[in-house]
């Protein structure tokens, strides 16, 4: 059976930043949220069987301990099950978010009746596959920057995620359950405001980023699917106050016969690679504790 779950509102943060070219973002501050118990909330999707959330929850407790913190969502693209780990604290997006936006400039093509023009087409491409700023820059103009993102994201049905008050679009934050409603609509099957166009537009760009930023939860594909490999898109974010990284990564993966949406965020990590080596461990435990208790 089928029931909504629901994610507590959690405030957006202000934050300044600068924007790198390379995929990161310079913040000058930095705040953190005390992680509390999981709770599972992704709209309309089945609540978890005790079973997958346990088995998850003791494989990822089971990892050697690391530095920062992190949270993981796992859910059945069939609906059927689906559970978050490690609190329902926020995260800085970093250039995950880049898939939020690009989703809104789809809405907002819908709305209009209109394709993209060849324009944004181009810089939709450089944005997802390259993780370039300077065209995030520009299509973050194009909707509207926060305004916009948050207004898009009441139609798609995230509740807790909330673009940053000065327009700085890499500090938007969000959590793991937030970021499975998203995937929902823009990788799902299902009912999604994105028409199935828009789908397929966003996950083909998602399906080829390049090859130096297919890292992250691409290590739980076991390579056996028949979805064509993971469609993902990474976020990493050095705080200028701190020398410490926030790393996320979010997608579909294909693991044992089932195809998966998976969303790891992290901060607090001491280095760009300690980031990542976290979230490509964190994800394949995840998803190989949730495939085998279901």
């Amino acid at each position: 059976m089928l029931r909504n779950r629901r994610v507590p509102q959690l405030a957006a943060v202000a934050l300044a930043v600068a924007v790198t070219a390379s995929g990161g973002a310079f913040a000058v501050a930095q705040t953190s949220d005390k992680p509390t118990r999981s709770v599972n909330a992704t709209a309309a999707v089945a609540a978890p069987p005790a079973g997958v959330d346990g088995a998850m929850r003791k494989a990822l407790d089971a990892l050697p301990k690391s530095d920062g913190r992190y949270t993981v969502a796992v859910e059945d693209l069939n609906g059927r099950a689906a559970a978050v780990y490690g609190g329902t604290g926020a995260y800085d997006t970093a250039s995950i978010v880049k898939v939020d936006i690009l989703a809104t400039l789809l809405l907002d093509a819908q709305d209009n009746g209109a394709p993209l023009t060849a324009k944004q087409q181009k810089l939709a491409t450089a944005m997802i596959r390259s993780s370039d700023n300077a065209a995030t820059n520009a299509l973050w103009k194009d909707i509207g920057g926060t305004k916009g993102l948050d207004a898009a994201n009441k139609r798609l049905g995230l509740k807790a995620t909330h673009g940053d008050p000065d327009g700085h679009w890499g500090l938007t934050r969000t959590t793991a359950a937030d970021q499975m409603v998203l995937l929902e609509a823009v990788l799902g099957d299902g009912h999604s405001p994105l028409t199935a166009h828009s789908r397929a537009y966003l996950r083909s760009l998602m399906s080829t980023v390049e090859k130096d930023q297919r890292w992250g939860i691409s290590a739980a594909d076991d390579g056996k699917g028949p979805a064509g490999g993971p469609a993902l898109k990474n976020g990493w974010l050095p705080r200028s106050g701190t020398d410490l990284w926030d790393v996320n990564s979010i997608g579909r993966v294909e693991y044992g016969g089932r195809t998966l949406l998976v969303a790891v965020l992290s901060d607090g990590q001491p280095t760009y690679k300690a980031g990542v080596d976290l979230v490509e461990r964190a994800a394949a435990t995840a998803v190989k504790a949730f495939v085998k208790a279901e």
